[in-house]
């Protein structure tokens, strides 16, 4: 495979040329007057057309997303990035299913803010929901315009003609291609609310497991991510990092450091450090020497994680009503009542973050991984104080991410850096305990829960009361990057504001999805903080989810009830209770567990209540001795819609219950008053393949002709929940502190 950076031309004349592509989705004269009553979307894109579905509400035209002509032949366009979840092959597969052509026959385009549409983030599972519903409806508008093309040219009626291929059939044998038919059409103008139609079972590209775009180089070991770019005279750095936030420079040896073998510069501005050398070893060794010279100041305290809880209620915070429907009084009957704590977590990202940086004619290019190149070039441009149409951001995949990691962060360092040693390609890599130390945490939380049911057992109360840090510190402003804290003119980070529902925050999936009269939900958002947090997958829905169903379990054990059967009487969802009754009958529940310390579980979720569903049973046992968890069968069923690509559907389910499994069994950052403790991996243990679920079992409820719904976060919660019941069934007690494997807790058995 070519390295990524054979793909693109840094040079001021291509980005000139392909510049021009940006009239079709960047506001033209007028059009803030024609839709006055603009909104910003959930992803940070400004709303244009609202009545228009998905992506395109934010970007209307639809040469935003295709574009044909005879040097390219056909190129569609998204916002979205791959990120190792298979986005990129399954968007391919929507565009060539619309224009009835085959897949290798377009060229796709991801993530560069001087070609493609501006999305915002690649964030909450919103990648086929939003850019696949867009691409959906505007490659069955741009084929419908080139059926019409053809259909005046041969004086035919449109509905004679027929499409194979990138070719337009007439009904007395004349053809004509695509980039034929386009010129007799302009395709600079706004998409139609509605489109052709299809009918679902004519499908031969949805519906179909497509072969990844992207794994064949990463299985052979081929340049695949940022961190294998490699450009001519590229320059490598290193940054080097404060002990701490709140750190200040006091003094290094800039001299000794400069003067060492193929050191081209110590960039020293306030307290930011960086060292650029010739080669990666010259420049990870004058790293080492900086750090070894460097003096600070002692920098902001941490708080004891042995009381962060405590703390979080008593930090200053402010109050959103999240849901309150009747009147919530005394229950009637059983009441349970619950204090459910997560603690930090970080991204583990296998790949430190990493980014290529030029600047050169006035003009900067950077290749990141980020996962948002638009909210990152208008940050970036502030922090250098250049327009933003000077700064161009190409995505590039990273080795190993879902969520807020480090990757905006190092592509402001490569920025800083390349605009020091202009004309020359510059490579920032991360290390490892940089990446465990600097990126932004998911945040610890807190929920306290009080549930009641009448006198027939029915729910009747519900009373959540959660408290949280930020989930969303994405980049809206040059404050929101790390580097900018520490120049000699530091930029603030934007105030922290709280992502609305029916998405959520920190109160992602807060409100149940069952029938319940009466309820009070409240999130306390804390306006300061004591780590920096911000998004990781699911954001609070893992801990919410977690909460919830451990409260059903709970309730229907307390009413006598089947747990399962519990769920299916409190939910009209008729999607709801199909993923229930699929795993109930391919999990055969409810059936004993085997054996001494063995336990089953089930838990449910609508992701968001808007989004996908999911429904999961585990079977695990406990060694009491040891406190091991072997995770014996997973179960699940989900239904996400019209499903796109089943294989890939299959994978971002398997990879989200390991990922889950992880997060609620053993992970967790370990810091003290001194510092983070969680530098490498010693120090963050996650999921090792001997824990990996024993067998998994995914059942996919296709929904052919409904809308796109999310699919990679929809299962986190679930399983998180899932697990938290099997194992207060093998042992006998309810763990409600995640994560539930911590170092110690088996003792908690034998007590």
């Amino acid at each position: 495979m070519k390295n990524p950076a054979d793909a693109f031309d840094p040079s001021r004349r291509s980005f000139l040329i392909n510049g021009a592509l940006v009239v079709g989705f960047a506001l033209v004269p007028g059009a803030r007057h024609a839709f006055a009553d603009t909104e910003v979307d959930t992803l940070g894109t400004t709303v244009l057309a609202p009545d228009l579905p998905g992506s395109l509400r934010t970007n209307p035209y639809l040469d935003a997303w295709i574009r044909i002509d005879a040097q390219d032949g056909i190129t569609v366009y998204t916002g979205k990035v791959e990120l190792g979840t298979g986005v990129k092959t399954a968007l391919l597969q929507i565009a060539a299913e619309r224009l009835e052509v085959v897949p290798a026959s377009i060229r796709f385009l991801t993530a560069d803010t001087a070609l493609t549409p501006n999305e915002g983030y690649t964030a909450g599972s919103h990648s086929i929901f939003d850019s696949g519903t867009a691409l959906f409806n505007a490659a069955a508008q741009v084929r419908q315009l080139l059926l019409e093309s053809a259909a005046r040219q041969w004086q035919q009626e449109v509905s004679t003609l027929r499409t194979r291929d990138a070719v337009i059939h007439g009904a007395g044998g004349q053809s004509m291609s695509y980039v034929q038919a386009v010129a007799g059409v302009q395709l600079h103008r706004y998409a139609m609310a509605n489109s052709p139609l299809k009918a679902a079972d004519q499908f031969t590209q949805i519906g179909h497991s497509l072969p990844r775009l992207d794994i064949p180089g990463k299985v052979s070991g081929g340049a695949s991510y940022v961190q294998d770019m490699r450009l001519p005279g590229m320059l490598h750095a290193r940054v080097i990092r404060p002990p701490r936030r709140g750190s200040q420079l006091l003094d290094i040896d800039q001299g000794a450091i400069e003067q060492m073998p193929g050191v081209v510069k110590l960039l020293r501005n306030g307290s930011y450090l960086a060292v650029v050398a010739q080669d990666e070893w010259q420049a990870i060794k004058a790293m080492r020497s900086g750090y070894a010279s460097a003096r600070w100041t002692e920098g902001n305290p941490l708080p004891d994680s042995q009381h962060i809880h405590e703390l979080l209620t008593q930090l200053p915070s402010r109050r959103y009503p999240v849901s309150n429907k009747g009147a919530v009084t005394q229950a009637s009957g059983p009441v349970y009542k619950a204090r459910v704590t997560k603690q930090y977590l970080m991204h583990g990202s296998i790949g430190p973050s990493c980014a290529v940086a030029l600047f050169e004619a006035g003009g900067l290019t950077v290749w990141t991984h980020t996962q948002g190149v638009y909210p990152l070039r208008a940050g970036i441009a502030q922090l250098l104080g250049l327009a933003p149409e000077k700064v161009r951001c190409i995505h590039v995949e990273g080795a190993g991410c879902y969520g807020h990691n480090g990757a905006d962060d190092a592509a402001a360092d490569a920025a800083l850096i390349a605009m020091a040693v202009p004309g020359k390609p510059v490579r920032v890599q991360w290390m490892r305990e940089q990446e465990n130390l600097w990126e932004p945490y998911s945040s610890a939380m807190l929920t306290e829960l009080e549930a009641g049911l009448d006198a027939s057992g029915k729910l009747q109360n519900w009373s959540y009361e959660l408290w949280t840090t930020p989930h969303n510190e994405r980049i809206v402003n040059a404050g929101r990057l790390l580097p900018a804290w520490l120049l000699a003119k530091p930029f603030a980070p934007a105030p922290s504001v709280p992502i609305a529902q029916p998405e959520g925050d920190g109160d992602r999936n807060a409100v149940p999805l069952y029938d319940i009269p009466n309820s009070q939900i409240n999130m306390n958002f804390l306006l300061q903080m004591p780590f920096r947090t911000s998004a990781m997958r699911s954001l609070g829905a893992h801990i919410n989810v977690f909460a919830i169903e451990a409260a059903m379990d709970e309730l229907a054990a307390r009413s006598g009830q089947d747990p399962l059967q519990f769920r299916l009487q409190h939910l009209t969802d008729p999607r709801a209770q199909a993923v229930i009754k699929r795993v109930a009958q391919a999990f055969a529940w409810p059936h004993k567990a085997p054996g001494p310390g063995s336990g089953i579980g089930f838990a449910f979720a609508r992701y968001k209540n808007i989004m996908g569903y999911c429904a999961i049973a585990v079977q695990l046992h406990v060694q009491r001795q040891t406190g091991e968890v072997v995770i014996d069968r997973v179960v699940t069923a989900v239904d996400v819609g019209q499903i796109v690509s089943p294989d890939g559907l299959r994978n971002q389910v398997e990879g989200g219950i390991i990922q889950s499994a992880s997060w609620t069994l053993y992970e967790q950052v370990e810091y003290d008053p001194q510092g983070v403790r969680s530098y490498d991996w010693s120090g963050y243990p996650i999921i090792r393949f001997p824990a990996l679920p024993r067998q998994v079992d995914v059942h996919l409820l296709d929904q052919p002709g409904e809308a796109f719904l999310g699919a990679a976060e929809i299962v986190q919660g679930p399983m998180a929940a899932a697990l938290g019941n099997a194992m207060a069934d093998a042992t006998g007690q309810r763990l409600l502190h995640l994560p539930l494997a911590r170092k110690g807790w088996h003792e908690v058995l034998r007590a």
